[in-house]
């Protein structure tokens, strides 16, 4: 963690102008019928969870190239975890990939518990073999051929059920990357029966206060077809499992020009958006940055979010999932969760009456106008007056490359060896 001295004298100097910031945008929300004191609540209580598999250096499908101070382990990646949520205070929890970052669950709880974060969904790998396990997954999972590769797969996931249940967390997301990558390779109907029944199993398993998130990709590693393909796949397996069982959106996972605020918008109101994985995209699944492309379409997805928040019953899981090839992890993952709040904090200053009477009167040009209100605001004051309030820094970066920590983490840890893609 970074010293409280650290924060305290970078936020020193910006103390002056962050206050005249705020009071000028307060004055101006005020005379658009808003209270700056609200959105800032709010904008405060919001938080999105941090992928453990985030904090350390992604890769392309030809190599990866490793940065200084790589988490050797999963205590190492919460250590990482924790400086971001220090210094941004919007990533309180953490989502655990398994078997990566599998260990005893009290040695989990302690350490989630000495860098004050909580843990968010689990994560199952049936998408990749892992050592010592008896049947390979690549021709399948859960959807494969053979039932001893199946019940392998089921297994993992009852595996991360259990694990999930002792260190608090509530939901289990399961992506595979079962499909087929010839025409004819697999017969499209009996493949999706046996996801199907497979998935029913782990359903059957979960305790009575989780959720099941499947999650869809239109593509890779199967690319002729794969089994959960889109959100319309995604949804029949919402309803053939139960109430318990929802749709993840992942950003990337989406033909270019798809409308994902449509998509987010159907899944709500049918009862079974379950939660979000926020990156940006240009070509295909990037994983890049949140906000880094395409900040209006975030918007426009929390402008749907925000649409359904007076539902008590709607609390869709948000975490950050994205690959780090060029960025330190740690500002990449900070950035994001700060553009992920900044979209939420745009949303809500969406005047809904008048987008509501514009609506029923056909008055496209007013409509699309009230949403454009809210997005060009520039929210950046009460976002970090929310984070100087919380005793976080206003400059979460600059105060992260100050600290040193970086460095000295590299000096810690051993360097982390390149590996090569599977494309020559």
């Amino acid at each position: 963690m970074i010293h409280q001295d650290t924060i305290e004298q970078s936020n020193d100097a910006l103390i002056p102008e962050l206050h005249a910031d705020y009071d000028g945008l307060g004055e101006h929300l005020d005379r658009r019928g808003i209270d700056i004191a609200s959105i800032k609540e709010k904008v405060a209580n919001y938080g999105v969870a941090i992928p453990s598999w985030g904090v350390g250096s992604g890769g392309t499908r030809f190599a990866r190239f490793p940065g200084p101070g790589e988490p050797r382990d999963i205590f190492d990646k919460l250590d990482d975890c924790g400086v971001i949520h220090q210094l941004a205070g919007a990533t309180p929890s953490v989502s655990l990939h398994i078997p990566w970052d599998e260990k005893p669950a009290s040695d989990l709880n302690s350490k989630a518990e000495e860098v004050r974060l909580v843990f968010d969904a689990m994560n199952s790998n049936t998408f990749q073999d892992q050592e010592g396990q008896a049947h390979s997954y690549k021709f399948g999972s859960l959807s494969h051929t053979n039932k001893e590769t199946r019940t392998q797969a089921i297994e993992h996931n009852l595996a991360c059920i259990e694990l999930g249940r002792q260190i608090g967390s509530k939901a289990l997301t399961i992506w595979v990357g079962d499909g087929s990558n010839f025409p004819g390779q697999a017969n499209f109907t009996r493949q999706f029966e046996r996801y199907l029944d497979a998935t029913r199993q782990v359903y059957a398993a979960l305790p009575s206060d989780w959720t099941l998130l499947t999650e869809h990709k239109m593509f890779e590693p199967a690319f002729y077809s794969t089994v959960v393909q889109d959100w319309g796949t995604n949804l029949l397996i919402a309803q053939q499992l139960g109430p318990k069982a929802k749709c993840l959106v992942d950003l990337g996972h989406h033909a270019p020009n798809v409308n994902i605020e449509m998509i987010v918008a159907r899944l709500t109101q049918f009862g079974k958006l379950g939660g979000f994985h926020f990156n940006d995209s240009k070509y295909g699944d990037d994983d890049l940055d949140t906000g880094s492309i395409d900040p209006y379409r975030l918007f426009l997805v929390f402008n749907e979010l925000v649409e359904a928040a007076s539902d008590p019953g709607f609390a869709p899981t948000h975490m950050l999932d994205q690959s780090h090839n060029v960025t330190d992890p740690i500002e990449s993952l900070m950035v994001s969760a700060m553009e992920v709040q900044r979209a939420y904090a745009q949303a809500l200053l969406v005047d809904r009456g008048a987008l509501a009477s514009y609506q029923e009167d056909n008055d496209a040009l007013m409509a699309t106008s009230t949403l454009k209100n809210g997005f060009r605001t520039d929210v950046e004051p009460i976002l970090a007056m929310a984070r100087f309030e919380k005793g976080t820094a206003i400059d979460p970066v600059a105060t992260y490359r100050a600290s040193g920590y970086r460095a000295k983490v590299a000096a810690e840890r051993p360097a982390a060896a390149g590996t090569g893609g599977g494309i020559v």
